[in-house]
């Protein structure tokens, strides 16, 4: 990642937070639960915090914080503009796989995706096969049938808002994923369309958190 990107984040990070990760840590701490978070589109384009006409202010930075604030290791780094997600999905497989080279059980791996983010963590899902790695899509599937290409493995988490028009249920998805080993879906209903995972609202930031640390099932 740039190093001006490197600096805006941790220039516009509270100093209280935990530490950041643009890459797979050389000696992670195998006790540690490993997030990689995989931001939405406007990111690429407009920096870590853009504001979208419809949906308001991305505060990419936020996010990140808060899903640091339970002691996860937050693993993210800005995607180029136009990225293919296939091949990044590729780079996530790979970093999962350092991690797990380097003494993370898979059990301590989640990959949380936004938008196409989350697009990104279904292919990530579907081309890893690791039933023990866990994923979060917020906002992550279109509305109308499912991709046929894509098979979910692992344990999955989706949220969606309801007034979201970008985005809706992920059950069609998960429904012709045959190697799925659990899927939970949460709806929220906060009236601010795609715009509702922008900042770390506590209604789907919480859920995600308890999920991540393993409460609630």
């Amino acid at each position: 990642m740039k190093v001006w990107l490197l600096f805006l984040l941790t220039a516009l990070m509270p100093v209280h937070a935990n530490p950041l990760y643009t890459e797979v840590p050389d000696s992670p701490e195998p006790t540690k639960i490993y997030l990689i978070y995989l931001h939405g589109r406007i990111i690429e384009n407009f920096g870590p915090r853009p504001t979208d006409p419809r949906f308001g202010l991305y505060d990419y930075p936020a996010i990140l914080e808060t899903l640091s604030s339970r002691g996860a290791v937050v693993i993210s780094a800005q995607r180029p503009a136009k990225t293919d997600i296939n091949q990044y999905a590729g780079i996530v497989v790979s970093q999962i796989e350092k991690l797990i080279e380097r003494g993370v059980s898979p059990d301590n791996i989640v990959v949380v995706g936004f938008s196409k983010g989350g697009g990104i963590a279904t292919r990530v899902s579907s081309f890893l096969r690791r039933p023990q790695v866990r994923f979060v899509l917020l906002a992550a599937c279109p509305g109308g049938s499912a991709a046929p290409h894509i098979s979910l493995t692992g344990q999955v988490l989706s949220v969606y808002e309801e007034s979201d028009t970008l985005a809706a249920s992920c059950k069609p998805l998960a429904e012709q994923s045959e190697q799925l080993r659990s899927f939970k879906e949460i709806k929220i209903s906060t009236g601010k369309l795609h715009g509702a995972f922008y900042m770390p609202l506590p209604v789907w930031t919480n859920p995600v958190l308890d999920w991540v640390q393993g409460v609630g099932g």
